[in-house]
């Protein structure tokens, strides 16, 4: 129903649009203003270190230089190219790594025999860097696309599978007994009680995991690699290509950035039960 002219000016201030109070304006505008402070003001001091030379452009090319370099990558492809190659690549390696976790995991969560078997051997290998792991595959491997998405699948596989096996046996006891009193099964106990109570913290794992995996590439691409982003960094940096270097990096921040959000965006889907209230 339509409310006219005098009706809103006959009830109080502030009821009439609540949704638009000053308190309401103050929260909003904080909200989207504060977080872009820091960035803002970090561009803002390296645009005029550059505008006034405080650095030379040789070791700190401008944000005009580098936006010049991007647009001229884009306009080429090479960007493009690198990008979809690395993203090809972390998107192989952790869907591999985080599957084989989360079965490793929930085997280690739900039977303490497995348990004893696998967690020893998989802490060990959490042990191990990345690094220390690159010199032994590529004797076996050599350095094609088999090194960089084992590589990757690695970095995933630990964290999923170790917070799987932790978040299982961090259910509460009190949980089962209820769906037990209920009348459920071993497998209803499992889908309607254990895992929906573990997976907050299960997908928390597998977000953490795909950091960890796009971070391993990068590493990988810079040491043992002939494209993608990790060696258009390292290419740039020999052949003093700063710009380029620079694009590089904010396009690994940029894809790093955007993959998390698209799990920010399925866990948001999915999770709607704890975001209302029952977690």
């Amino acid at each position: 129903m339509k409310m006219n002219r005098a009706h809103l000016s006959s009830l109080p201030l502030g009821a009439t649009l609540p949704f638009i109070t000053l308190s309401r304006v103050r929260e909003v505008v904080y909200r989207f203003t504060w977080p872009w402070l820091l960035p803002t003001g970090l561009m803002l001091i390296w645009w005029l270190s550059a505008h006034y030379e405080l650095i030379a452009p040789q070791v700190l090319p401008g944000p005009a230089a580098v936006l010049t370099a991007a647009m001229d990558m884009i306009a080429n492809g090479q960007l493009t190219e690198h990008m979809s190659i690395s993203t090809q690549r972390v998107l192989l390696g952790f869907l591999m790594g985080s599957g084989m976790g989360l079965l490793i995991g929930v085997a280690m969560g739900l039977s303490e025999r497995v348990s004893d078997y696998l967690y020893p051997l998989v802490r060990v290998i959490a042990y191990v860097p990345l690094l220390g792991w690159i010199p032994l595959l590529m004797l076996l491997l050599g350095i094609g696309e088999t090194l960089k998405v084992i590589l990757v699948a690695k970095a995933a596989l630990l964290p999923v599978a170790l917070n799987t096996c932790n978040s299982i046996r961090a259910v509460s006891p009190r949980l089962i007994e209820v769906g037990r009193l209920y009348g459920f099964s071993h497998r209803q106990l499992l889908w309607r009680v254990i895992f929906p109570a573990a997976f907050p913290s299960i997908w928390s794992s597998i977000r953490y995991a795909l950091t960890k995996s796009w971070l391993a590439l990068v590493v990988v691409e810079l040491l043992a690699s002939s494209e993608g982003l990790g060696f258009l960094m390292v290419d740039s940096r020999q052949l003093y290509q700063l710009d380029v270097m620079l694009v590089a990096v904010a396009a690994i921040g940029l894809i790093g950035f955007l993959l998390d959000l698209g799990l920010a965006l399925i866990e948001r889907r999915i999770l709607r039960w704890r975001h209302s209230g029952f977690a």
